[in-house]
């Protein structure tokens, strides 16, 4: 059964990671994805788009699902409707990624769950960029 992280895990998976692979990163920078990667990107890092539909957003090499991505993530961040989820985390259990974030209004319980037992961090129904702020602030 999932059970939301403490705050102080999503802190902490903020201050340790370094490379975040953005599922659903969308080159048009009115999409809450490219706001958000663009934001990471800012913040110092390491930005990995995935996009089947593109080969570079934001100046970045862009791939086409995570197993193409040539070096370890940390973070895979999902901008994709709740019912999409469960083959990305599939792919990023496969790929050794550390934590899932679904992005606010996406939960998958399913997924989550699966990714918890993989012995991953999940973290659900929450905004990267609004929580990264929060905790830059404090």
């Amino acid at each position: 059964m999932f059970t939301l992280p403490a705050l102080t895990v999503v802190k902490d998976v903020l201050r340790t990671a370094r490379t975040i692979a953005v599922v659903g990163f969308s080159p048009k920078e009115n999409r809450p994805s490219n706001v958000v990667g663009r934001y990471l990107i800012q913040a110092g890092f390491r930005v990995i788009p995935v996009n089947p539909g593109h080969s570079e957003i934001c100046g970045l090499k862009c791939y086409s699902d995570l197993s193409s991505i040539p070096e370890p993530v940390d973070v895979v961040d999902i901008f994709r409707r709740a019912d999409d989820v469960l083959p990305v985390v599939e792919e990023a259990i496969a790929i050794g990624a550390r934590v899932i974030w679904m992005q606010q209004g996406i939960i998958n319980r399913e997924a989550a769950a699966l990714a918890e037992k993989a012995g991953l961090i999940v973290i659900m129904d929450r905004c990267i960029k609004v929580d990264h702020m929060q905790f830059e602030a404090v």
